[in-house]
């Protein structure tokens, strides 16, 4: 008889713990496969619970009985239907072994096997929860614990994330080796708190993912003493698989020019920034099975002699040797007077300008040049960066094209339930302020200050400004 898809509501605070022995037999292969849902948010339950058919059978493709279904992990995407990732027991387990591989080399956990711990205590592997279990991250957390045999610390998550409650969450966690997993924009609020700063010290490595990390905040936490591990991977492979540019063992990564080359985008001209960049490719036993009641998705293949699955993502990455750095997504490929642009590129640069704690660069309509690069930084108090800084510094690393146009100033930028950039909602806004269209969905409380458009246009000739508003 085929196994069914089971909602799997997900609540916040203490009563996560009661999942546990729910997860625990659901690894073992038992039970229905379990599609996690926000247990406090039930228009977000009503949607993954009918766009990935819960209470239905699983596809023939969509199972095994050898290697089950576990989790159905619907994908982050802030537009269209979700996608529900299947994910066997056999990948979250080459995921959490990965991990434990990986984290268990670090040197601090070296030295602390070289040593006798004090007595009455052990050096357990112990996880802070910090983000909502009901995605990948936060799962991930909850599974590794099961495997390491420990309860996680819970943050509540219902409640925004503070450096307050972060530091009063990590001195209820036992001694031992200390671990969780962060938002680039939770890692900025600790930061910015002493206390925080000091507790985010205690852990023998903090991962950080789901956005692009600034190099400026990498280098402020290992600065303060933090050690950091900046982590990549999505839903369909189980989560971070590639960390510090270097992936788990079992995985493989490639970079494919072409497939960025034959896309389907019409557009008449092509320049890279800065360097040749391709699509990422991610092969290896963390990759999910498919997705639900997605037959044939050509975005999964799988090897037939030997069963191993490939995922290829919409993420662009640099084909340079070393590490692998990621530096965009496909969809989110700016067009500007025929050049593409990729905005974590540019973010990546504008980052590191004096005043700027996080950015977002997207596009907007321009009749001239199809699109007007627009920077949305959230600034540092009492240190907002101007225009020409950012495109000083833009043009500096990428040439002229890179450069924004446009400079909005916001009080924070939107933010998905994941922790990631609402990318859609920063276009939005864009839009909104630079042509004087209506916002269905952001907040004018969310802007700060704005600026007029750059005079000079991607070829550093003069050009007018097409700012309606000056």
């Amino acid at each position: 008889m085929a196994r069914t898809v089971e909602a799997f509501p997900v609540p916040t605070g203490e009563r996560i713990l009661e999942l546990l022995p729910r997860l625990r037999w659901a690894l073992d292969g038992n039970g229905p496969a379990l599609l996690p849902v926000p247990a406090h948010d039930a228009s977000e339950t009503a949607r993954l619970t009918t766009s990935l058919a819960a209470g239905a059978a699983l596809a023939e493709a969509e199972d095994d009985r050898h290697d089950p279904t576990v989790l159905i992990i619907a994908t982050s995407g802030s537009t269209g239907a979700p996608k529900g990732a299947l994910l066997p027991a056999s990948a979250l387990a080459a995921s959490i072994e990965g991990t434990r591989r990986r984290l268990s080399a670090l040197p601090e956990l070296a030295d602390a096997r070289s040593t006798q711990p004090p007595d009455g205590e052990s050096y357990s592997e112990n996880w802070l929860l910090a983000l909502p279990a009901y995605h990948i991250a936060g799962m991930q957390v909850l599974l590794r614990s099961i495997a390491a045999g420990t309860e996680p610390v819970i943050l509540d998550t219902a409640p925004p994330f503070t450096a307050e409650k972060f530091t009063a969450a990590v001195h209820r966690m036992p001694a031992g080796r200390r671990f969780t997993s962060l938002v680039p924009t939770q890692l900025h609020r600790v930061l910015a708190d002493p206390d925080a700063t000091t507790a985010l010290t205690t852990f023998t490595a903090v991962l950080v993912g789901g956005a692009a990390t600034p190099l400026a905040l990498i280098d402020d936490a290992e600065q303060a003493g933090a050690r950091v591990v900046t982590t990549y991977g999505m839903s369909e492979t189980c989560g971070g698989c590639v960390y510090d540019g270097v992936p788990l063992d079992g995985v493989s990564v490639s970079i494919d020019p072409e497939a960025d080359r034959n896309d389907s985008r019409s557009t008449p001209a092509r320049r890279s920034v800065p360097r040749a960049v391709g699509r990422v490719g991610i092969t290896g036993a963390v990759v999910a099975r498919g997705y639900r009641d997605i037959p044939r998705h050509p975005a999964f293949a799988r090897d037939p002699r030997t069963g191993v699955r490939t995922f290829l993502t919409e993420d662009l990455a640099l084909t340079a040797p070393g590490p692998i750095r990621v530096v965009g997504r496909a969809d989110d490929v700016i067009v500007t007077g025929g050049i593409k642009i990729d905005p974590a590129v540019v973010e990546s640069v504008l980052s590191r300008v004096t005043g700027v704690a996080d950015v977002v660069v997207t596009g907007v309509p321009d009749q001239e040049w199809g699109a007007a690069v627009v920077a949305v930084v959230q600034a540092r108090p009492g240190q907002a960066p101007d225009l020409s800084a950012l495109r000083r510094a833009a043009t500096y690393a990428h040439g002229p094209a890179a450069a924004p146009r446009h400079l909005l100033l916001v009080t924070h930028l939107p933010q998905r339930a994941s922790g990631k950039a609402d990318r859609a909602a920063v276009r939005e806004l864009a839009v909104r302020e630079l042509s004087g269209a209506p916002s269905s969905t952001v907040p004018s409380s969310t802007i700060a200050a704005s600026t007029t458009a750059a005079s000079t246009d991607p070829s550093g000739e003069h050009h007018p400004s097409n700012d309606s508003r000056r």
